[in-house]
């Protein structure tokens, strides 16, 4: 069963991670997101994307919400082939998170490690970061440095590149 916005950050603070999290009416992209949440919290607000390469290996990559993700030059940044995004039904199968909430929280729910994670490395320069938990009728700051042990926690380790460029 996947897991819930109670059950991530119950798992936060068993890990002794601090966190924020705000509500506020549903997200579905970055404009709302500017327009709900943008400035209640400290940090850099991150973009999320759910993709699928050539040989059908699965990509989680987070980065800032500014940001502009070339989707050409990708693949050769992340060591694959050409990239699209992944359905809607593959990602809830997968990361049990619907579009508008995906997240660099979400591989909590990929016990398969199906899902290779990409976290942009300019953004885990950070201190902070602005994640919805699973849904995006909330917003969670995290430090960056958290947001690692939770994802080398319980899912592995991801890739930090330079995304920008």
């Amino acid at each position: 069963m996947a897991h819930t916005k109670e059950s991530l950050l119950a798992l936060l603070a068993e890990l002794g991670m601090a966190v924020t999290t705000v509500e506020h009416e549903p997200a579905y992209t970055v404009e709302d997101g500017r327009r709900l949440h943008g400035a209640l919290l400290p940090g850099v607000n991150v973009k999320n994307l759910f993709l699928k390469d050539a040989k059908d290996a699965l990509w989680l990559v987070s980065a800032p919400w500014e940001r502009q993700i070339d989707l050409k030059a990708l693949p050769q940044r992340i060591g694959c082939k050409r990239v699209s995004f992944g359905s809607p039904a593959l990602l809830m199968e997968t990361l049990g998170v619907i579009p508008g909430a995906v997240t660099p929280f979400a591989p909590i729910n990929d016990a398969a490690r199906r899902v290779r994670v990409v976290l942009d490395a300019a953004m885990m320069a950070a201190d902070t970061l602005n994640c919805h938990p699973l849904v995006n009728t909330a917003t969670t700051n995290i430090k960056a440095a958290d947001l690692l042990r939770f994802l080398r926690h319980c899912h592995g380790e991801p890739l930090v590149v330079p995304l920008e460029g």
